[in-house]
């Protein structure tokens, strides 16, 4: 039977993770609804590996799903036809990864994507909002692909210390999403981080090198990374080389 779903208030704290809706419930990982989505409400619920997940109509749910997916960023799986990619956009002037230089215009696109075969998205109007208030304040950033001036793809994500969260991401142009989470990988590796949570399983984030860890394993790495010092949100064109053989001297 299917505990009652919390309900909270302005100044309600959030249940225990493992207090979420189980395997056999109508949405499992299901923890809470209600509050509000301010930073303060945001940045605590991250530091606890909770998320917020809804769609219009909705009020604002809360999610903590076990078991999580994860992508150590070690494990990263470079496919010889992304690395043929990377090599080739590495090359190529005009082709840069940029960070947080259209975070507005990355939320937006994002929005505009639905979310693994559903019909609508979920980056309702008040999340964007939200998660602009969120890069405000230095706790969101986005990734971006941008070939001869032009935004082509990107992703955006939350960090709290060295506990990084990926959010969502979109393309414009053939491989444009997996230049951007590559960079990714590349800056995490550089700055310390070891994983990036991906929330739910999705067969493409597996197939390169994303897996599935105990809710329990998910939230010891939250508590240790959130409170270390944050990585420095830029990319460098020598981050590449994290994945890439180094460019040879000229």
């Amino acid at each position: 039977m299917t505990t009652p779903l919390p309900w909270l208030g302005a100044d309600d704290p959030f249940p225990s993770p493992g207090e979420s809706w189980g395997p056999d419930s109508p949405a499992p990982g299901l923890l809470a609804a209600g509050a509000s989505l301010d930073v303060a409400r945001l940045t605590q619920a991250y530091s606890r590996g909770i998320f917020p997940w809804f769609s219009a109509g909705q009020p604002i749910l809360w999610w903590s799903p076990d078991p999580r997916m994860v992508l150590p960023v070690a494990d990263f799986r470079l496919h010889r036809s992304l690395r043929r990619t990377l090599l080739r956009f590495r090359a190529t002037p005009g082709c840069e990864v940029r960070v947080d230089s259209s975070f507005a215009h990355v939320i937006k696109a994002c929005a505009q994507t639905p979310r693994g075969g559903q019909s609508g998205t979920w980056i309702v109007p008040p999340m964007v909002a939200a998660y602009r208030a969120l890069h405000a304040a230095g706790f969101a950033h986005s990734v971006e692909t941008w070939v001869d001036g032009r935004l082509v793809g990107g992703l955006y994500c939350v960090a709290l210390g060295r506990a990084v969260f990926g959010e969502s991401m979109f393309a414009h142009a053939t491989d444009a999403s997996k230049i951007a989470l590559a960079a990714l990988v590349c800056l995490c590796r550089r700055g310390g981080v070891q994983l990036i949570d991906c929330q739910q399983n999705t067969g493409h984030l597996a197939s390169l090198g994303a897996r599935e860890v105990q809710r329990s394993q998910f939230l010891a790495h939250v508590a240790r990374a959130h409170v270390l010092p944050a990585c420095s949100w830029r990319f460098e064109s020598v981050y590449w080389d994290e994945l890439l053989p180094p460019t040879p001297a000229a």
